[in-house]
């Protein structure tokens, strides 16, 4: 049995009477499919009065790793290897953050999400002093708007009956009124693009995809690791070492992060999408949304530089929908040439032939302007991107396309 702690980590009263087990870890797994298990999630988050999907989704924002949170095998994972110490560090910030009162310290609150769609705000509202607080903000403060606390209706329901009991709920909670209790959001019924509703489409499915990913991962419990410090270190340079995440990011003239190569939620955003190539468009958007950085021109950079494999022609046509969600601006337009610059010239030099079909499928996509083209090609080489030498050399392979540009536009004027 797990050892009890205090909830507040500053208290040291052994009689304090606000306990919870002491959160484990397990390493399991190795090489690229490495992850940290919480065995006892389900029981910490009980004690905490939260859903165990809220702890595990903040450890997985906070260390730059995918989730993976399956209910009805109570299973709670987090990519990667991590340090029990330092997951229990997350820990007490998220009690800090969501649970505990900020007015009294006590850790008997209630989150509810308040205000109209788009707008929502996280509160925690306190059963022993009645405070009513908000939120600081959080990437967390977006998973709970989507997915809020059960509401204390549906539980009762469930504990005076069986299925029958579950849908009344269901009905309460969600405000159908329809034959079935069901209601249309007029958001989700116009739709004004095909990747809204591939999003819209992607959420609805989540819970089983999760399940279904959670499964995978079940059947290989037989697998083991060595967790030494050198061991798990081996395994971590390993893992880095097949990803191209460099971010080689411009001036920071949009207030996006410094000028480094693992730029905070853009390296986490280049790391997923070397990751998950295959991923849908609203898989995609919904990771950029999650990370907060879905209007962000390095976003677009970062998509540049890690989505794309040596089929990149094709790859552009078919990721349309996405690139034209996410390039909305001057700013987005240069990033992602800078982005497809540093693809060609640095991680994959054997395509720097290939720049003039794929510049034709980017404006065969329409996904620019055509004097954002022009001026990023048939400029002098720059070293914001890439090295200078380098630059010359994808610029020059770029001219027959810029040349055909340049007569389009003189025969349209």
């Amino acid at each position: 049995m797990a050892r009890m702690v205090n909830i507040r980590a500053d208290v040291s009263d052994a009689f304090y009477r606000y306990r919870m087990p002491l959160l484990e870890t397990k390493i399991e797994g190795k090489g690229n499919g490495i992850k940290t298990v919480l065995p006892n999630m389900s029981d910490v988050a009980k004690a905490l009065s939260r859903p165990p999907s809220y702890p595990t989704k903040f450890f997985g924002n906070e260390l730059g790793a995918q989730t993976i949170m399956d209910e009805k095998n109570d299973r709670y994972i987090v990519n990667g290897a991590h340090d029990a110490s330092r997951v229990r560090e997350l820990l007490v910030v998220f009690i800090d953050k969501f649970v505990l009162c900020p007015a009294c310290k006590n850790p008997e609150t209630e989150l509810s999400v308040k205000g109209n769609k788009g707008r929502e705000v996280v509160t925690r509202d306190c059963k022993a002093c009645g405070e009513r607080s908000q939120n600081p903000p959080n990437k967390l403060d977006i998973y709970i708007s989507k997915n809020p606390p059960e509401p204390k209706v549906k539980k009762e329901l469930r504990k005076k009956a069986g299925a029958e009991a579950e849908d009344e709920a269901t009905a309460l909670a969600e405000g159908g009124d329809g034959a079935n209790g069901d209601e249309v959001d007029a958001d989700e019924a116009g739709s004004g693009d095909e990747l809204t509703r591939q999003i819209v489409a992607a959420a609805k499915e989540t819970d089983g995809a999760t399940a279904a990913a959670s499964s995978e991962l079940a059947k290989a419990n037989d697998w083991s690791a060595d967790v030494s410090k050198e061991a798990v270190e081996k395994r971590m340079q390993t893992l880095q070492g097949s990803m191209n995440t460099s971010l080689v990011l411009g001036d920071d003239d949009e207030g996006e992060g410094g000028n480094s190569a693992d730029a905070g939620q853009y390296g986490v955003f280049g790391r997923w999408l070397a990751e998950h190539r295959t991923a849908t468009d609203a898989e995609i958007y919904q990771q950029a949304t999650e990370l907060g950085i879905e209007k962000k021109y390095k976003a677009v950079q970062a998509l540049a530089q890690n989505l794309f494999t040596d089929a990149i022609v094709t790859e552009i046509t078919a990721r349309k929908a996405v690139l034209r969600k996410l390039i909305t601006g001057e700013k987005h337009e240069k990033a992602f040439l800078g982005g497809i610059e540093h693809f060609v010239g640095v991680q994959n030099p054997d395509l720097v032939a290939a720049v003039p079909k794929i510049l034709a499928a980017v404006y065969n996509a329409d996904l620019l302007e055509d004097d954002e083209m022009l001026k990023h090609w048939a400029s002098h080489a720059s070293s914001k991107y890439v090295d200078k030498q380098i630059s010359k050399q994808v610029r020059r392979a770029a001219k027959p396309f810029i040349t055909w540009l340049e007569q389009e536009d003189e025969e349209s004027e």
